[in-house]
């Protein structure tokens, strides 16, 4: 029986892993770097220790540490999470040579699938349908493996993930260089060149099977989920059971999931992840831990996942729950993330969201040669996609994280929440940028697609900019509540659209409410005629006013209190609205014999405003701006916090329209920094290895005589 739990995680789920194993009656320590010192996760476990640095290569993937750590407690047992060791074969081997129980699979299991090819191979003799393919190597006849295979192919690296080291190739005359543009990549990242070619399926579903298995090899599955809606190789909406899966199909897929299982001799719990098309299913690879989406196949099947990963781990052979699991109702979640979806005017300027540069500049990267050392990231998907619009020219889309304090974040009760940030919460550039993540579970796909969408609409999130209105949009779509779901969803669908949400009357009452509920803040902090409105006179007077931004469009809120009611304008046009109650955090208008309230909240100086018709960060425009803090024209500025590993060209050299002059690193991406236009680099204030704060100048570019 496992006493004490050490968690080799953080964040979301190190507080997932806490709540199950302090049900359990069991005590929990928390390993933290210094940036997450402040965490839930490290306050809410028994006992926590440091880890010093913040880079996960100095902190979370350091497995000696770790084990330190679990010594100095006196634990007995390790949960990796998902992410940073738990695919780790080599430090599943050190936790067994420390005496304590690793909660996964064993060494062996982890290792066989290290190898993309060797894990087909593995596949293919267990009677897996795998996609035909061909490994390539210095003697391979690379025109007859392209017809072997079939066009369009796809050049895999064999040890890689996330969409490196891979390149879609539509043609033979294509192949040559994608093969050496890929090995030089996936050498440069993975530490090992070796890549193979496989059938390239056109923006197929991404599912997956949870399989189950105990230390007395049997093994079961947990039905299908359905994952194929990703931006960037990274899923964000996932779903169970797949609109896609028939119960004949789920049949075969549980099948060929658990043959999969036996035939590495799996234990714990474990995915299996397949690409579906035309009714047919082949393999992908299997996923050595507990997978971030697991939520959903918990409450379609009434089974705490991790609670069978423990008690797997102790030894004890699967129960008659898991085995008679069936599936009941439908269950969705969304990843909410701190990221700005916006456009980029045209791919080729060189700015926009990274995290395609494969080169020996990210830290974040494993390189080890060694298939059993080797650490996948928890976020990414190895299925293969299209393009979203404009990524290889047109207009692009950009997912940048964000950075900053999180001053309030709230989520309407009714769904389930897992996440690692509370009210306070610092969302830091050194690791993943999701929040939560955000389930609901309801008797059939169209409700549990409804609850979802009204509860993330109506969350209170405050500081950061996330991807809220972007996974609104998806989910209140025709396409996807038709269940038209593949990996070319984001293709297909303009994500900028689909983000830009149902803001009423372009934010008006919302900058409204702000003015108002600023107008009683002061009149409560009046020493002298409190309840008077400000601005009143008996004789009439001028309107008062309040300027806000609203994504780069000002709105000048003009008001004043007479005998008649509420003047007001916004925008230079009337607005008539009724005040029903002002608060100065809360205010109810009536506008047209409609009442909303909106609730106003207000934080390092930002009103944020959210009512039913939409939520809203206003920035206060000053009413005498600052000499000092206006900006040059021709300034780049930093679009986020991060550090500099590259710069591009000097002071005083010319430039081009969307030549590339800084490139910043901030989780987990590379951001290029572009020239605006033609003309001189005037100004260079960074140098490689700085760190630079959003809003920050870079440089400046003036324009050529």
């Amino acid at each position: 029986m496992i006493s004490k739990l050490l968690i080799a995680n953080r964040g979301e789920i190190a507080s997932r892993v806490q709540r199950t194993a302090h049900r359990l009656g069991i005590a929990t320590v928390a390993v933290f770097s210094d940036a997450d010192a402040g965490a839930p996760f490290v306050r809410d476990a028994d006992e926590a220790v440091r880890l010093p640095g913040t880079a996960p290569s100095d902190t979370y993937l350091r497995g000696d540490l770790v084990i330190a750590a679990a010594r100095a407690t006196g634990a007995d047992a390790v949960h990796p999470g998902y992410g940073f060791l738990s695919e780790n074969a080599a430090f599943a081997r050190d936790c067994a040579a420390a005496g304590l129980a690793f909660v996964g699979p064993s060494p062996e299991a982890i290792a066989s699938m290290g190898s993309k090819v060797e894990a087909k191979a593995l596949m293919a003799a267990a009677g897996v349908p795998v996609l035909p393919g061909v490994t390539v190597d210095d003697g391979t006849d690379l025109a007859e493996a392209g017809r072997t295979v079939g066009f369009p192919l796809l050049v895999k690296a064999a040890y890689g993930g996330g969409g490196r080291g891979m390149r879609v190739v539509a043609a033979p005359g294509e192949l040559a260089g994608a093969v050496d543009s890929a090995r030089r990549e996936a050498a440069s990242a993975f530490g090992d060149g070796l890549v193979f070619l496989e059938r390239y399926l056109v923006d197929p579903r991404h599912v997956e099977v949870q399989i189950l298995g105990d230390a007395h090899g049997e093994v079961v599955h947990l039905f299908e989920r359905e994952c194929s809606i990703q931006r960037r190789h990274q899923k964000i909406v996932e779903e169970c059971p797949s609109p896609a899966v028939s119960d004949a199909l789920r049949a075969e897929l549980g099948k060929a999931a658990v043959a999969a299982g036996e035939a590495i001799g799996y234990s714990g719990a474990g995915t299996v992840e397949f690409v579906l098309a035309g009714g047919e299913f082949f393999f992908l690879e299997v996923n050595t831990r507990l997978q971030v989406e697991h939520p959903v196949t918990e409450l379609v099947t009434g089974l705490d996942l991790v609670e069978q990963q423990i008690r797997i781990a102790e030894g004890a052979p699967l129960g008659p729950e898991v085995r008679d699991a069936t599936i009941t109702g439908h269950a969705i979640e969304a990843r909410l993330y701190a990221e700005q979806v916006s456009a980029i005017a045209e791919a080729g300027a060189g700015a926009g969201d990274a995290d395609t540069d494969a080169d020996a500049d990210d830290p974040q990267r494993e390189r080890s040669p060694n298939p059993a050392a080797l650490t996948r990231s928890e976020e990414r998907s190895p299925v293969p996609r299209a393009s979203a619009p404009g990524e290889h020219g047109g207009t692009d889309v950009a997912y940048l994280p964000v950075t900053g304090t999180l001053h309030r974040f709230a989520v309407p009760d009714g769904v389930r929440v897992d996440s690692g940030v509370e009210d306070g919460s610092v969302v830091s550039p050194h690791y993943d940028p999701m929040l939560a993540k955000v389930i609901a579970h309801a008797p059939t796909r169209a409700e549990a697609a409804r609850v979802l969408a009204r509860s993330l609409a109506g969350a209170a999130l405050h500081g950061v900019t996330t991807n809220r209105d972007l996974l609104v949009g998806i989910l209140r779509s025709p396409g996807f509540l038709a269940g038209d779901t593949d990996t070319g969803f984001l293709v297909r669908h303009d994500p900028v659209a689909l983000g830009a949400g149902t803001l009423a009357d372009h934010g008006r009452r919302h900058a409204a409410a702000a003015a108002l509920a600023a107008q009683a803040a002061h009149r409560a902090g009046a020493r002298v005629l409190a309840g008077m409105p400000s601005g009143w006179r008996n004789v009439g007077g001028a309107f008062q006013q309040a300027g806000y931004l609203l994504d780069d469009r000002e709105l000048t809120v003009a008001y004043r209190f007479r005998r008649g009611g509420l003047d007001l304008r916004v925008g230079g046009e009337p607005l008539a609205a009724s005040p029903v109650s002002v608060t100065p955090d809360r205010v109810v208008l009536e506008i047209d014999g409609v009442r909303r309230s909106y609730a106003v909240h207000r934080a390092d100086g930002v009103p944020y405003v959210d009512g039913a018709d939409g939520a809203v960060a206003l920035v206060e425009v000053p009413r005498f701006a600052d000499p000092n803090e206006v900006t040059h024209a021709g300034s780049l500025l930093a679009p986020m916090p991060g550090s500099v590993v590259r710069v591009h060209a000097a002071e005083g050299d010319p430039v081009r329209a969307g030549q590339a002059l800084v490139v910043l690193e901030a989780m987990k991406m590379e951001h290029t920094v572009a020239a605006p236009g033609d003309g001189v680099l005037g100004e260079l204030r960074v140098a490689a290895g700085d760190q630079v704060e959003t809003g920050q100048v870079l440089a400046v570019v003036e324009a050529e005589s």
